[in-house]
């Protein structure tokens, strides 16, 4: 565990900042190659995309400060993990498609070109989290149990390293979008089957995690991801109706990337 890279006076980096950093600049690399594949226009989808992360960070901070609030709200807001996903996913999509509204940008076009950079950047974060010992599993006699003396809360049991264990699956769902985008896939079955996948992973993941359940023995994660598994299969019904054939919305004139 390397939670803190180093220090500059009294501020600290932390091991799970840089990842996150990381993880939004490639996600924008990436985003940027699918808005170009899309003929989509490069500036205004990368602007998007920053405001979906402001979204997201403010979002993933606010949920998790509801999550820990039994701990003390100052010591959750200050908490150097301190982000819940679910939270960041549904503020970022809400903050980039209001931008996408108000700039009247292809809503569609641009969340499925996302879509890859969303699962490449989480998946990344999801390498801070164990640097910093947060958000790990249940304990485990595998042989490759981590113990987190230092972690998020402290553990010398060694755990299921659930961290890693979604971070391998993101990282090959990345490479799994960008070939069915490749392959011409309708951008809504894009983000219907992003919605139905990620958020199934997630739910059954959280069965070796360490969270309180809220309701009917289920985390406020595992409510979040059959609330996006549901909105994947609103999708999945409405792309059917449509063409076979992705549309792809002529770059607009103006600023270019």
């Amino acid at each position: 565990m390397y939670p803190i890279l180093f220090r500059i006076g009294s501020f600290e980096i932390t091991s799970f900042g840089a990842m996150v950093a990381l993880g939004a600049l490639l996600g924008i690399v990436l985003l940027r190659h699918e808005l170009q594949r899309s003929r989509l226009n490069e500036a205004d989808g990368t602007d998007a995309a920053m405001i979906g992360i402001l979204g997201g960070l403010l979002g993933a901070k606010l949920l998790f400060v509801f999550e820990h609030a039994s701990e003390g709200v100052a010591a959750a807001l200050f908490n150097r993990g301190g982000l819940s996903w679910f939270g960041g996913f549904f503020g970022g999509i809400l903050a980039g498609w209001l931008y996408m509204r108000w700039r009247k940008l292809p809503v569609l076009g641009v969340l499925a070109a996302a879509a890859p950079a969303l699962a490449l950047g989480h998946g990344i974060g999801r390498i801070g989290c164990f640097l910093v010992g947060d958000d790990y599993g249940r304990p485990t006699h595998l042989p490759w149990g981590v113990a987190f003396p230092q972690g998020l809360p402290p553990t010398f049991v060694r755990v299921h390293p659930t961290q890693l264990y979604e971070a391998a699956f993101l990282f090959i769902f990345t490479a799994i979008l960008v070939a069915w985008r490749r392959r011409g896939m309708p951008d809504l079955k894009v983000i219907a089957l992003y919605l139905i996948i990620v958020g199934s992973e997630r739910f059954l993941l959280e069965f070796i995690r360490i969270n309180v359940r809220v309701a009917l023995g289920l985390t406020v994660a595992q409510w979040g991801a059959l609330a996006a598994v549901a909105l994947g299969i609103v999708a999945v019904i409405a792309a059917a109706r449509q063409p076979t054939t992705a549309v792809r919305t002529p770059a607009r004139s103006g600023r270019s990337g």
